[in-house]
C-alpha cells in the first residue's frame, strides 16, 4: 500500500473523517472541534474575508500544501536525530507527532504519560475561536503530559519534535507545576523536507512554581510550524519564556497568558532571525486578571532578504488588576531594503492604578560602527556578524541557563553562517 494525500481544508476534514473511530479520547470535542474548523478555516486562505488577528499572516500556502497520510508511522531519519543538542539532560522524543520510547530518556523528577493514552484537552484552549487550536483538537494523535509534584526542582528537560517530508501533526502538550515546583523546559523543532507542525500546549502554574520555558524553532525552511499556547499562573506563580524562531517558510509563535492570581509574573522574550522569503509570526496575549502582577515582552527581529518579521503584543487589564505593571518592546533591525517589519502593540486598561507601556524601534546597520570595525581590519561579513550579534546580545541574556544559552548561541551562529554563504 502507498499513503495518500490530503489537501486544504477540505482535506484535513476528510483525514478527521477517516481517522474519527481510531483516534484516543470521546468524538465529542473532537466533532465541535471540526464544526468549528470547519466554519472559519484557514486564516487568509479564503479571499475576501479578513481576520484582524491574521491581518499580517496568511495561511494560504498551507492551505495550498499536499501532505501524507501515511499507512504505518514514519521513521526518523538518524541525520535529522544527530542535529538534536548534546545537553547531558532527560528528554522525551516526538517523530512526526509520535512518541519515541527509544529515543526519549524520561526524567526522575516529572510524571509522564501520553496524550495517546490519557486524551486530555484541558480546560483552557478555545477551538471555537482559534482556528489552528480546532485543527488541533481535531486531529491530535499524540503529545507529553508533564507534571511537576509539589516542591520539586524537576531540573532540565528536553521536549524534541522531528518532523520528516510532508508529514503533518497536531501534537497536544499540557505541564502542570504543583505548588512551589519547578523545570526548566527545552522545547526544540527541527525537521527536513516540507511539513506542518501544528502544537498546542497548554501550561498551568501553581502558586509559588516557576517554569523556564526556552523554545528553539529550527525546522526546515519548507515547513509550516504554527504553535499555540495556552499558561495560567497562579499567586507568585512564575511563568518565564524565551522563543528564537530561525526556521519554517511560514511560522507563527502565539501565546494566551492568564494572571489569575496576585503578584504572578509573566515573561514573554523572543528573537526572530529570519531570510530569504521567510515569513515569522509573534504574537501574544496577556491578561491581567488580578492585581500586583508584572508582564514583560521584548522580541527582536533580525531580517535579510525579502522576509517578513510580526509582532502583536497584547496587553489586557482588568478592573480588578490594580498595581499591574506591563511592559512590551519589539525591535527590528532590517539587513536589507526589501525586508518588511510589521508590529501592533496593543493595550486595553480598565484598572486605573497601573503602570504599562510599549514601544517599537525599526533600524539598519550602524554603518559609522561598520567603518569603525572595518577600519580596524576586520572583513565586513565578520563586522556585520558582530553588530548582530551586539543587537541580539540583550535577547539571549534573558536564557540564564548556561547549557540552555549555549544551544541558542549555537543555532544563531548557525543561521548567520547560512546567510553568509
Amino acid at each position: 500500500m502507498t499513503a495518500s494525500t490530503y489537501t486544504g481544508v477540505a482535506g484535513f476534514l476528510a483525514r478527521y473523517d477517516a481517522l474519527r473511530d481510531r483516534l484516543p479520547g470521546d468524538p465529542t470535542q473532537r466533532d465541535a472541534a471540526a464544526d468549528a474548523f470547519r466554519r472559519a478555516g484557514l486564516p487568509g486562505a479564503v479571499s475576501g474575508r479578513r481576520e484582524e488577528a491574521w491581518k499580517y499572516t496568511s495561511l494560504r500556502p498551507v492551505a495550498d500544501a499536499s501532505f501524507l497520510q501515511p499507512v504505518t508511522s514514519l521513521a526518523g531519519d538518524s541525520t535529522l536525530l544527530a542535529r538534536v543538542p548534546r545537553i547531558d539532560a532527560p528528554r522525551i522524543v516526538f517523530v512526526d507527532g509520535q512518541f519515541r520510547s527509544e529515543l526519549s530518556a524520561l526524567p526522575p523528577g516529572v510524571e509522564f504519560s501520553r496524550f495517546a493514552d490519557r486524551a486530555e484537552y484541558g480546560r483552557l484552549a478555545r477551538p471555537d475561536s482559534e482556528p489552528l487550536v480546532a485543527l488541533n483538537t481535531m486531529l491530535a494523535e499524540d503529545g507529553a503530559i508533564l507534571c511537576v509534584a509539589a516542591g520539586v526542582d524537576a531540573g532540565l528537560l528536553l521536549l524534541v519534535s522531528v518532523a520528516t517530508d510532508r508529514a503533518a501533526f497536531h501534537p497536544r502538550h499540557t505541564i502542570h507545576l504543583a505548588p512551589a515546583a519547578r523545570l526548566t523546559l527545552l522545547e526544540l523543532s527541527i525537521g527536513d523536507g516540507s511539513y506542518l507542525h501544528n502544537p498546542v500546549l497548554e501550561v498551568r502554574v501553581a502558586a509559588d512554581a516557576a517554569l523556564t520555558h526556552v523554545r528553539l524553532q529550527n525546522e526546515a525552511l519548507s515547513a509550516f510550524h504554527l504553535s499555540t499556547l495556552y499558561c495560567e499562573i497562579a499567586e507568585r506563580g512564575s511563568y518565564d519564556s524565551f522563543g528564537l524562531n530561525l526556521g519554517a517558510r511560514i511560522a507563527r509563535t502565539e501565546a494566551h497568558v492568564r494572571l489569575v492570581r496576585a503578584k504572578g509574573i509573566a515573561h514573554l522574550n523572543g528573537a526572530q532571525l529570519l531570510g530569504g522569503v521567510q515569513h515569522a509570526d509573534f504574537t501574544t496575549v496577556v491578561k491581567h486578571v488580578a492585581p500586583s502582577c508584572t508582564s514583560r515582552q521584548t522580541v527582536k527581529n533580525v531580517l535579510a532578504g525579502r522576509s517578513q518579521g510580526v509582532f502583536q503584543g497584547g496587553i489586557e487589564v482588568a478592573r480588578a488588576a490594580q498595581k499591574t505593571d506591563g511592559y512590551q518592546m519589539n525591535q527590528a533591525l532590517l539587513l536589507s531594503p526589501d525586508a518588511e517589519i510589521d508590529t501592533k502593540p496593543e493595550l486595553e486598561i480598565f484598572a486605573d492604578d497601573v503602570k504599562c507601556s510599549h514601544g517599537a524601534t525599526v533600524g539598519e546597520l550602524d554603518m559609522e560602527q561598520l567603518f569603525y570595525l572595518r577600519s580596524r581590519g576586520i572583513p565586513d561579513a565578520e563586522a556585520r556578524s558582530m553588530l548582530v550579534r551586539a543587537f541580539l546580545a540583550e535577547a539571549l541574556d534573558a536564557v540564564t541557563h548556561d547549557a540552555v544559552r549555549g544551544v541558542l548561541e549555537s543555532a544563531v551562529e548557525g543561521w548567520w553562517e547560512r546567510q553568509a554563504a
